[in-house]
């Protein structure tokens, strides 16, 4: 598979899980573990369609923070995604305990954006690496 061709996937892959935080909108219907799962499965998805783009190998890790490492390797600009690591714990910590012990709620709406924004920028380098 040409790397443009699976990074498409990836990023197709992490846009449904984004637009799965768009109907988790309500915390009384959606705990913060699931919706802060989808969003980190975004984020995931998105920096490893990243990586393909660039025809690196990635491992299958739920660690953003490597993943973000792996781009920093690659020569890539990596400053504005380290606050993506705070979605680490929803990969599998969240889910299999009580979010009510960890802390607060998730910014619901600020989630969503920051993972829009990640996807749109990924999206925008398949575009580019496409021509």
């Amino acid at each position: 598979m040409v790397p443009s061709d699976e990074a498409r996937q990836m990023l197709a892959a992490a846009t449904k899980d984004w637009r799965a935080l768009a109907g988790m909108v309500d915390p009384d219907v959606f705990a913060d573990e699931i919706f802060g799962f989808h969003a980190q499965q975004a984020a995931e998805k998105a920096l490893k369609a990243w990586l393909s783009l660039l025809g690196v190998a990635y491992p299958q890790t739920h660690d953003l923070s490597l993943l973000i490492g792996m781009l920093r390797q690659q020569g890539q600009d990596e400053e504005g995604l380290y606050d993506l690591i705070e979605f680490n714990p929803y990969a599998v910590q969240y889910r299999y305990e009580a979010f009510d012990e960890m802390g607060g709620q998730l910014d619901r709406d600020a989630v969503n954006d920051r993972v829009a924004t990640l996807l749109r920028q990924v999206e925008t380098m398949i575009a580019i690496a496409s021509k």
